[in-house]
């Protein structure tokens, strides 16, 4: 009799705490559902539409200098005295070519934008449904999936402008300019306070767009309570990935390589770093115990009938026996026969 393998060493971790079995089981389903794979495409499509999203802001700013002749003469005015040579008469040639070709550029941008969105938000909807393990009921076309598609993107850009507003509202220098409309005295601890209050403001907006993202954007309907816990978990690991991106930025931007790469790569890691955290968080969300048993059922495989056929060689122990008996019964029966005639 075989004895039974010993445990390894994870499975004696995972046995002995109880977290870390939630944290394993949350990365098998990452894992399965390909959460490295969705979060490259996440980060691909997130710098793609960085270079539309700096056309229609560069055609934003040709527009409001059109229209405010005074404040593009001050503008001109502080370039010609704070650069000097070709580089300022190139910073004046670019601020011409924004005003000129703001209309074309401007719908240019747009569209792409447009275009580069819809990727993105399709890649982040379908990972999120991925991750809850939805299954996709009937396809609704591809007018319908792109108007959706739409839709939420325009929602989770009016969520990250709120969101963003509400981070420089909860920012202390913003707090403390406020305090100081109201005539609030200074006082020693105000600035610890202030950097506490708004750490917990940006935790709290945090907490809320994760929340949103995880529980809103799958295409299928999903807990809110599950997606609440996970959001929390997220939100406090976004904030402590923002403190360090902040100390890796500041090392690599010093010198020159890193002051041309440094910002994209830096913007590259930040993208893909949070798209995983918010696919992980998802995950997390999806295999807690209430979203297990609120998972819908499948039917079961089909089953596979396989007939099986036995062959024997030979008439075998029970064969012998049988004709021995036969042959023993059709004696007696000739026996008979012949004492009666």
């Amino acid at each position: 009799m075989t004895e039974p393998a010993e445990p390894g060493f994870m499975d004696r971790l995972r046995a002995r705490f109880g977290w870390f079995d939630r944290v394993m089981i949350a990365q098998g389903r990452y894992n399965d559902s390909k959460g490295d794979f969705y979060a490259a495409g996440i980060t691909y499509f997130t710098i793609f539409a960085l270079f539309p999203l700096l056309m229609v802001g560069f055609a934003v700013i040709g527009f409001v200098l059109y229209g405010s002749p005074d404040l593009l003469a001050q503008l001109q005015a502080k370039i010609q005295g704070a650069v000097s040579g070709d580089l300022g008469k190139q910073l004046l040639q670019l601020i011409d070519t924004a005003i000129k070709e703001r209309t074309s550029v401007g719908l240019i941008g747009l569209a792409t934008a447009t275009w580069a969105g819809l990727g993105w938000m399709a890649n982040l909807r379908e990972a999120l449904s991925q991750m809850w393990g939805l299954q996709r009921g009937e396809p609704l076309g591809f007018l319908r999936t792109k108007l959706s598609d739409l839709l939420a993107l325009l929602s989770a850009f009016a969520a990250i402008i709120v969101t963003a507003a509400l981070t420089a509202l909860g920012n202390g220098t913003v707090i403390r300019k406020i305090l100081q409309f109201f005539h609030v005295p200074d006082f020693p601890m105000l600035g610890i306070l202030l950097q506490v209050a708004s750490h917990v403001a940006s935790l709290a907006v945090s907490w809320l767009l994760f929340t949103w993202i995880i529980a809103r954007l799958p295409r299928e309907s999903v807990g809110l309570r599950s997606a609440a816990r996970a959001g929390l978990l997220a939100a406090v690991a976004f904030e402590i990935f923002k403190q360090v991106a902040s100390l890796y930025l500041k090392s690599v931007v010093g010198g020159p390589a890193g002051s041309t790469f440094g910002p994209i790569i830096g913007l590259m890691v930040f993208a893909y770093i949070t798209a995983r955290l918010i696919l992980f968080a998802t995950a997390w969300a999806a295999t807690s115990p209430e979203s297990l048993l609120a998972a819908p059922v499948g039917p079961p495989d089909p089953a596979e009938i396989t007939t099986r056929v036995e062959v024997r060689e030979g008439l075998g122990v029970g064969g012998v026996l049988a004709a021995a008996g036969a042959g023993a019964l059709g004696t007696l029966g000739l026996s008979r026969l012949t004492r009666r005639r």
